[in-house]
């Protein structure tokens, strides 16, 4: 009897400084993984519109509290899913964001477009969840994949 063999999940970390010209970088990436990974065609738009606009508002975030620290997006393409996770470490001082998936007033109004921001990437990605603690703001998005 053959030992079954787990699905394979590839992962794809990038770190980038928080400047507007990296978040291009970001999208061609998050494209050419999903892409890899089986997101079909006609839904990669939406995975390079939607990593785009996590990124960028993480990218304000970060110029306005927290220049000097990085951005991080995670590209997991797993045997169904294509998976992006999109981290900010912009400190959230609300006692009451201790891991809740909503936004924080005090976080919101760091850049008056963040809500209409978290309202287009729910409208591109297939699934999301929006996490805000303590020490920042997670976007995890995903799309349906298919593997060969």
């Amino acid at each position: 009897m053959a030992p079954e063999i787990a699905p394979r999940t590839a992962t794809v970390e990038l770190t980038f400084s928080p400047l507007p010209v990296h978040v291009r970088t970001a999208r061609l990436v998050a494209t050419a993984v999903a892409r890899r990974g089986g997101v079909e065609e006609t839904l990669l738009d939406e995975v390079r519109l939607a990593v785009g606009e996590a990124c960028s508002r993480a990218v304000e975030a970060h110029q306005q509290q927290c220049p000097a620290e990085p951005v991080r997006v995670e590209l997991r393409d797993g045997a169904d899913r294509f998976e992006v996770v999109v981290t900010d470490r912009v400190p959230n001082d609300d006692p009451a964001a201790g891991g809740t998936p909503e936004v924080s007033p005090d976080l919101a109004e760091l850049n008056g477009n963040l809500n209409l921001g978290f309202a287009v990437i729910a409208g591109l990605a297939d699934d999301v969840n929006i996490s805000s603690t303590p020490s920042g703001v997670e976007i995890t998005m995903s799309w349906p994949a298919k593997k060969d």
